[in-house]
């Protein structure tokens, strides 16, 4: 395979998975992890901020998140983008900090999350298919022999096969950790 092409193919397979893995770590767990709240935006000064650019956020204990803002008149805000983002948290504001103690999660919640998740695994299978995509219209620019390119297709088929086995286990992971107790 022209060496450019497999590199550049090969890394943004791996991109697509890292992509994957930072989406399954905002999916909440029944455990208590700050980067469930990655996704939360605050409306700081009139600015769409992120969380984490505005406090810290610790775990203290397994099931509880606290949230303390570098600056402190901003707990009201912080407190109704969390009650907006919909992870089904709810934060206690104490005038110092924001306490979240994580719910437990129902089953109902559980099998929602598993849809969730495996909606983003389906979106990082289509990202790896249209990765090859465009290695095949490469490969078809070079203008080489059908039998050479023949053996260029196979070889990127086998790198979509692998990374798509990458995908199921990190999908099956995932749904082992948000069935488990």
């Amino acid at each position: 395979m022209n060496n450019n092409i497999e590199i550049n193919i090969t890394d943004k397979m791996h991109k697509a998975l890292d992509n994957l893995e930072k989406k399954f770590t905002t999916v909440r767990a029944g455990r208590a992890n700050p980067s469930s709240l990655d996704g939360v935006v605050v409306s700081y000064y009139g600015t769409a901020t992120p969380l984490k650019q505005l406090a810290t956020i610790s775990v203290p204990e397994a099931r509880q998140l606290v949230i303390k803002p570098f600056d402190k008149s901003c707990l009201g805000e912080i407190e109704k983008a969390i009650l907006a983002s919909n992870l089904g948290y709810t934060p206690n504001n104490d005038g110092e900090s924001i306490r979240i103690v994580i719910p437990v999660l129902t089953e109902e919640r559980r099998k929602e999350l598993i849809k969730q998740v495996k909606s983003l695994a389906e979106e990082a299978k289509i990202a790896i298919r249209n990765i090859r995509q465009d290695a095949h219209k490469e490969i078809e620019n070079l203008n080489l022999p059908e039998d050479e390119e023949k053996k260029e297709m196979e070889k990127i088929q086998d790198l979509v096969n692998e990374h798509n086995k990458k995908i199921e286990s990190l999908l099956k992971n995932k749904e082992e950790e948000l069935l488990t107790l």
